[in-house]
């Protein structure tokens, strides 16, 4: 661990005394909703890609369409159309179970001759999209049938452009200059864009056709192709965004690419515990939450890490993978170890005001756009959240609780150690023992807990709390990081210094009920400011402190029935704010709206204090949101209006879909609700006080793996019990239900 500067770290400058100044140039504004257009998207490493229903990218404002390799987007226009412009009609559009696929069905609309004159009618050419993004390339095969009675001649014509944008840009910064944008490059089967930045990198996207059209500029290929009654045609599409020189035709590159995605997701996935249950709507949301926190996953040289969502945040985000390894933890344990190995590789050094990062701190953000690379957002590897630090230190202790995997905890041990010295020398910004932020510049993040958006944390009247801020979730995971401390040290033969840090997390407990728990508000507060003054607002952030076990037992009840009154259970999930607080708004990012992450983590907190009825109403909200969703995919946020009979949740304009820490949420209730948990040292697997949700009647757990084998095992209602039943065993391993 590198020695720490002289400079104390409650010094230095403090632009937090106003945060109404905060001029959030980073927010993403909400010219349109994402739900509106429903958008099918595609992910692979580096690389995503969002597209509208019919397989197309239409470049104009407030779009977020496209294809986007490290924070660039590579094509920003993509349009199929008929005979000289017409759009094909659409007539489905899906995405594999395992998200490996899109296919869209289309057809002709009624076309005319050069006279006007009726042509050929609609619903005679069937054109058949099939893609799929692999190693930074998107392919696409369309196949044309003629369903016409009588041979026809059809043209089709694809417009592409790449605008290059920075994926700042797209979501609405402005520039004073960019770089320069050549002149495409046009041979007879092939196009080639491209862009020289500021930052003298040069962005290409090269376009491959098979077979060559019979027109191909810089904007447009063209085809034409006759075809006898009930004849198809094939055309493949390469989109590259790393060109690179393919070898092969593009029909065999389409074979071999796709051979190998569908085996990648495939083995990826069986890496999980599976989940199947007796309802068949629960088991195509699992399949599909499954199936996106695959796709999110990439490949580092660490190990796989979740990226955080689409549009806006696939990168790496050290608190989003952080939870979302601890909602995976028990299905997939080797995502942790990959966030984990990524992020103490990732780990400050030094201190570097501009980016928010003091020794031990762990990492905010990585983005690898121009933008980013330029210092024009600083988040090219920012630190400026509060909690990844300490969630880190949480997941490892767990990561080693659910594995004994000892040898990566001690490999990890000289992180953790810097991660806990941060904790204690910066992380207590003024020394009153509790861990509050300020950000070092203007350029940061004005509020650096998971709500951070400008005005997500006041004072009971509305006024704008000033820091430095010492939320009241990041002391519960302050005190889960020291108990996980404890326990990594006690593996590794270190007792006395393990007792120092559970002494200290039970010292935290007294200091924090006293400072934090209001009686009257019937729940611990929001924060306490940078004057030490409570903000008397109640929020979820109450929940994350149950979560951790900070909560004293005999205020649980209280914070519980506080965070269930309809004022904060929207019937859909907890709202991040009551409907009784001043800037309320069931609309607003941080101040009213429900985070389905956020409902894991506080039912997991119910049912540690023993509320599980009201953990399987959190879950029972969230699945049936999901099933008014396109795809049954929970977003990132929905609105915090109430539920109404018969009617769907509310949708955010611009969350996020998918997005990992939601995608996982629902895998982690079915922990929560089955009580299950590891016995490692006696290699059980455990089930206390398991309960159903009213919506399943039986779930069967698949492939649930300890390092000494796995099982297969059923779980029934039968009556007010849940019965386990251990359907196969494969090793030495246990089940123990303790009722």
């Amino acid at each position: 661990m590198d020695a720490l500067p002289s400079r104390p770290p409650h010094e230095g400058p403090n632009t937090d005394t106003d945060p109404s100044n905060d001029p959030s140039q980073y927010l993403i504004p909400a010219a349109a909703s994402l739900h509106e257009r429903r958008p099918r998207t595609l992910k692979h490493g580096d690389t995503f890609a969002v597209f509208d229903h019919a397989g197309d990218c239409i470049a104009d404002p407030d779009n977020p369409e496209g294809v986007y390799h490290r924070d660039c987007r590579h094509l920003s226009h993509l349009y199929l159309t008929i005979n000289g412009g017409m759009r094909p009609i659409l007539l489905s559009s899906s995405l594999r179970d395992d998200n490996a696929l899109l296919r869209c069905d289309l057809t002709n609309p009624d076309l005319f001759d050069a006279q006007g004159g009726p042509g050929l009618a609609n619903d005679r050419i069937h054109i058949l999209r099939h893609r799929f993004l692999w190693r930074d390339s998107v392919y696409e095969r369309l196949t044309v049938t003629n369903y016409d009675e009588a041979a026809q001649t059809i043209p089709l014509e694809l417009t592409f452009a790449a605008d290059f944008a920075d994926l700042f840009e797209v979501r609405g910064a402005r520039r004073e200059r960019r770089g320069v944008q050549r002149a495409p490059e046009v041979s007879t089967d092939r196009v080639r864009l491209s862009y020289r930045g500021l930052d003298d990198q040069d962005r290409v996207t090269v376009l491959r056709f098979e077979p060559a059209p019979a027109q191909l500029e810089g904007r447009q290929a063209r085809f034409r192709f006759e075809l006898a009654p009930h004849a198809s045609t094939t055309i493949h599409v390469e989109i590259d965004c790393a060109d690179r020189a393919g070898d092969g035709s593009l029909e065999e590159r389409y074979v071999a690419a796709y051979g190998e995605a569908e085996g990648y997701l495939r083995t990826s996935a069986a890496r999980a515990a599976a989940i199947s249950s007796s309802n068949e709507s629960f088991n195509q949301s699992v399949r599909r939450c499954v199936a996106d926190t695959y796709m999110l996953i990439t490949e580092t040289e660490h190990g796989p890490y979740p990226y955080a969502g689409i549009p806006w945040f696939s990168t790496v985000f050290g608190r989003d993978a952080l939870i979302t390894g601890m909602e995976t933890l028990w299905m997939d344990p080797e995502i942790s170890r990959g966030v984990l190995s990524y992020l103490a590789a990732h780990q400050a050094t030094g201190f570097d005001a501009a980016a928010d990062a003091e020794p031990g701190k762990i990492l905010h953000e990585v983005r690898r756009g121009e933008m980013a690379l330029l210092g024009e957002v600083p988040f090219r590897h920012y630190y400026g959240s509060i909690d990844s630090t300490p969630l880190f230190v949480m997941l490892a202790g767990e990561y080693l609780a659910r594995t004994r995997d000892r040898d990566v905890v001690e490999r990890l041990w000289p992180n953790i150690a810097a991660a806990l010295e941060w904790i204690d020398t910066y992380g207590d910004r003024d020394g009153d023992g509790y861990v509050e932020y300020g950000r070092h510049t203007d350029e940061g993040l004005v509020n650096q807990g998971w709500k951070d958006s400008n005005d997500s944390v006041f004072h009971a009247d509305g006024r704008l709390a000033s820091g430095p801020i010492a939320l009241s979730e990041v002391q519960a995971y302050v005190h889960g990081a020291w108990h996980a401390a404890a326990e990594i040290l006690t593996v590794l033969d270190q007792p006395r210094e393990a007792a120092g840090y559970r002494a200290r997390a039970e010292d935290l407990k007294q200091r924090f009920d006293r400072d934090f728990f209001d009686a009257e508000l019937g729940t611990y507060v929001l924060a306490l400011d940078g004057e030490k003054q409570p903000c008397r607002v109640r929020s979820s952030n109450a929940g994350h402190v149950l979560f951790t076990g900070l909560a004293m037992p005999e205020h649980a009840a209280c914070v519980v029935r506080t965070l269930m009154d309809p004022s904060s259970f929207s019937g859909w999930g907890i709202r991040t704010i009551a409907a009784t607080e001043s800037r309320y708004n069931p609309m607003s990012y941080h101040n009213g709206s429900v985070w389905p992450h956020e409902n894991a983590l506080i039912a997991a907190g119910f049912a540690r204090y023993g509320f599980r009825q009201e953990a399987a109403a959190v879950f029972e909200g969230l699945l049936a949101a999901s099933a008014y969703v396109d795809l049954r995919r929970l977003p990132e946020l929905f609105c915090g209006f109430p539920r109404r009979p018969t009617q769907g949740p509310t949708f955010y304009p611009v969350s996020c879909i998918p997005q990992a820490w939601s995608a996982a949420a629902p895998l982690s209730m079915v922990q929560t609700c089955l009580g299950l948990d590891f016995d490692i040292d006696t290699n059980c697997i455990v089930f206390n006080q398991p309960q159903l949700p009213g919506f399943l009647d039986e779930v069967t757990l698949h492939g649930v793996k300890t390092s000494q084998g796995a099982a297969d095992i059923a779980l029934r209602r039968s009556g007010d019990k849940v019965v386990v039943d251990l359907v196969e065993r494969r090793g030495d391993i246990g089940i123990v239900c303790r009722i």
